[in-house]
């Protein structure tokens, strides 16, 4: 009996449709009609998944010489582990993914960029009207700046969510345990190696420029003491080096993150995965309150100069409760 045969068989007796035995190896129908009309032949990482749904040995599926008997279909493996069924990963499913962080990582670095610098107009505007070098009136002043802030801020939107909408496709890779192909797991790990020294070397650049943004309104205050414009522009340039900086972390990082996914390593391991609706939750709320917070406390007090300091010190503070949340899911 060929393998053609031996996948419908078994398929069947195990009461499974095409599709139903598509979605447990991660493939098309279409695949699964080819591999039973023996057009086309699964690849080892289909093969030894298959061994295990069915219950049975690779070289029974493999062998033509051996034979189905009625015990082997009584019982079938429905997981391989605790986590459950796990998502087959082919190499070009893989390249696909790595490609795609690739892409868009610079779109949505971007993005980020463009939401830190919308305030900058505004703020500078606003202290060189103050400081009697601009000839307009406060509330045009105000207006050109805001207006700038909601155009930037819109960009980044729309280019967050294309990014959402294109990366639907690979959501599975973060949420679900996956079993790579032969071979994908040393391609994934040769490639991160030939980029380890350009992550390192944008993280070192990204943090120092955070770390040192707030130098020039030090400077600002020693040479021009309490003066508007010279804060207005330090701050602008403040939030121009953060921009700078946090672009070369994010961007960097989206590509790094690309590799533990795929290698499940880090907050990607199976216990991680199971556990990532809860955190996309925390996170969610999180970020969407001290979003919140920002923008209120900014435009009721109009000091956009200092409220700045919200992010990196909210930054700072989801860690910590991240670490909480975990904590208290692992003790309960």
């Amino acid at each position: 009996m060929i393998l053609a045969d031996k996948i419908t068989e078994l398929r069947k007796k195990n009461g499974w449709s095409q599709e139903e035995l598509a979605d447990k190896l991660g493939v098309s129908r279409q695949s699964i009609s080819k591999w039973e009309s023996a057009q086309s032949v699964p690849d080892m990482s289909r093969i030894l998944k298959m061994s295990e749904l069915f219950g049975v040995s690779t070289d029974l599926l493999l062998k033509d010489n051996l034979e189905l008997t009625e015990d082997h279909v009584l019982a079938p493996v429905e997981t391989t582990e605790e986590y459950g069924v796990t998502r087959a990963v082919s190499m070009e499913e893989a390249d696909g993914f790595l490609s795609f962080r690739d892409q868009f990582s610079g779109r949505i670095a971007v993005g980020v960029l463009m939401c830190i610098l919308s305030p900058v107009l505004l703020i500078v505007l606003s202290g060189l009207q103050s400081g009697g070098l601009l000839p307009v009136k406060e509330t045009t002043a105000v207006a050109i700046g805001l207006i700038v802030l909601l155009l930037m801020v819109g960009c980044a939107v729309a280019i967050f969510v294309m990014a959402s909408l294109k990366g639907q496709q690979y959501e599975y890779l973060e949420k679900e345990t996956i079993d790579t192909a032969y071979g994908v797991d040393g391609i994934v790990k040769d490639r991160r190696e030939k980029y380890r020294h350009s992550y390192s070397l944008q993280l070192v650049i990204g943090i120092v420029l955070c770390v040192l943004s707030s130098i020039p309104l030090f400077l600002a205050m020693l040479v021009f003491g309490d003066n508007d414009v010279a804060s207005a522009v330090s701050v602008g340039g403040i939030l121009t080096a953060v921009a700078i900086g946090v672009f070369l972390i994010v961007r960097s990082s989206i590509v790094w993150d690309g590799f533990k996914i795929l290698l499940q390593e880090g907050d990607y391991t199976p216990d991680n995965k199971a556990d990532s609706g809860r955190r996309d939750f925390v996170a969610a709320v999180y970020w969407g309150s001290v979003t919140a917070l920002f923008l209120a406390v900014s435009f009721i007090t109009g000091r956009w100069d200092r409220t700045w300091i919200i992010w990196p010190v909210a930054g700072v503070t989801y860690g910590v409760v991240a670490a909480i949340t975990t904590a208290l899911r692992k003790k309960g």
